[in-house]
């Protein structure tokens, strides 16, 4: 009775710290026989789309070389020189008009090859859109006609944005909503959707939870799986009262959830402990070692009963006001690193094909310098890769290279200091995603609020809603 009543006044004090527990709703709009999954990048705090994608032909990057601040008299460390970049120069199958060219960061060797064999593809100047927009209709009053993303150039309410149309508050997600449409193809709804970076509002959705876990496995409840309880009987007995059968209902209901987490962590720890990669990732890399972990819970899958899923990892620094000249190089190589070899381990599991991973950001930045950095902006440039990509290939419009304040004509996709007017929305960007992942054509506006302002449909085939760059 002691025991009983030792543990029972432990419970009220532990079980709500000790235990991060969520449930699970079912519902599905689409089943699967096959495996696909999609994986999202966050590269947390705006990166440099200049530097990463950098344009390359000698008319282009001369233009690049002057607005950043080189030129006669002056230097600047933030300018990317040509002959840095010739290891890294991008070589699509289909040149693009007007000279126009590009090349990665140096020191993104790794994802330029997977481009120059095919494997990955670049989307140009892509941000957040209500409708498509030119310059003139950005600056009209009429915001009702031309309506702007909420909170441009602040940062959690850009990541909100990306992650589900809406600013910061946002509940729901499109990959937790492409997730709902997708549970019944899974035997256990829990693993649809699956953090490696913590909560974020891209993995939730009406019903499907994100599952989150850390870069060594499945989160144990502490006092279940360390020293909390010397007693291995206390431990027992602690385990037993956060599982057993209760009268109150809440209570009861408590008491399921929890019995299902512990199943689950049981569940997958089992599952990846089946799973040994041989493809070497980077050490010290905490964004090489969250991709492995994908790549070893989808080696697990067939233990997991999972068919889709939707995964999301992060790298966080880009909020490079000051030092882009010294610290963003190193954080696109940890980039360039972990991408390379999580792409090597799906070829390993065979399902190189079956896994598409995509970068997203805050947003873009200046292309104007601020002395060692850049600024806020709108529309950058990202990279997409994966067996089933469409790869070698630029997918958008090249943007002009330009710092335009007055809105000329011959510059409709920049707002000011070279901040890029998105000329494609991340609804487009998601929607191919979504719909290589499964999600049927009158599906797509359920997940993504905004895409019905895009594509013929909306009068608007110069916004096509699919990218086409999967195939």
């Amino acid at each position: 009775m002691l025991r009983r009543a030792g543990g029972a006044a432990l419970t009220g004090l532990a079980a709500p710290w000790l235990a991060n527990l969520s449930a699970v709703g079912q519902a599905a709009a689409f089943t699967a026989s096959d495996y696909k999954a999609l994986v999202c990048v966050f590269l947390f705090g705006g990166n440099d789309y200049a530097n990463t994608i950098v344009t390359y032909d000698d008319a282009s990057h001369a233009k690049y070389a002057t607005i950043r601040g080189a030129g006669p008299g002056r230097s600047s460390n933030i300018v990317l020189e040509k002959s840095a970049l010739a290891a890294t120069l991008l070589k699509p199958a289909t040149p693009l008009p007007s000279g126009r060219q590009y090349a990665l960061n140096p020191g993104m060797t790794g994802l330029a090859e997977l481009f120059n064999t095919g494997k990955a593809a670049v989307q140009l100047n892509v941000g957040p859109l209500v409708v498509p927009l030119t310059r003139v209709q950005y600056d009209s009053s009429d915001k009702t006609r031309y309506p702007l993303p909420p909170k441009l150039f602040s940062h959690n309410d850009q990541q909100s944005v990306w992650q589900s149309s809406a600013a910061d508050g946002s509940t729901i997600g499109w990959g937790g909503r492409s997730g709902d449409l997708a549970l019944a193809s899974n035997d256990d709804a829990l693993f649809t959707c699956i953090s490696l970076t913590g909560n974020n509002v891209l993995l939730s959705g009406r019903d499907a939870l994100q599952y989150q876990c850390t870069t060594q496995g499945s989160v144990a409840i502490r006092s279940l799986s360390d020293n909390f309880f010397n007693d291995g009987t206390m431990r027992n007995a602690f385990a037993a009262m956060l599982q057993q059968p209760r009268k109150h209902v809440l209570e009861n209901e408590y008491n399921i959830v929890t019995k299902r987490s512990i199943g689950a962590q049981a569940r997958v720890a089992k599952a990846l402990g089946d799973v040994n990669l041989t493809t070497p990732f980077p050490a010290n890399s905490d964004l090489a070692s969250q991709l492995k972990m994908v790549a070893r819970l989808i080696g697990a899958r067939a233990a997991l009963g999972a068919r889709r899923q939707v995964f999301m990892v992060a790298l966080s620094g880009f909020d490079l006001h000051d030092y882009l000249d010294t610290k963003h190089q190193p954080l696109l190589e940890q980039l360039d690193q972990a991408l390379s070899a999580f792409y090597k381990a799906t070829v390993e599991l065979g399902v190189a094909d079956k896994v598409t991973a995509f970068t997203a950001s805050d947003f873009g930045r200046t292309l104007a310098s601020n002395g060692d950095g850049t600024d806020h902006g709108w529309g950058s440039h990202h990279l997409v890769v994966g067996g089933a990509v469409r790869g070698g290939a630029y997918y958008g419009t090249p943007p002009p290279v330009t710092v335009s304040d007055t809105g000329a004509p011959d510059d409709q996709w920049h707002v000011g200091q070279g901040r890029l007017l998105p000329s494609t929305s991340v609804d487009q960007y998601a929607a191919t995603l979504a719909r290589w992942f499964g999600v049927a054509d009158n599906e797509l506006n359920i997940i993504l609020p905004n895409l019905r302002n895009f594509g013929p449909a909306a009068g608007r085939p110069d916004y096509p809603v699919d990218m086409r760059f999967m195939a």
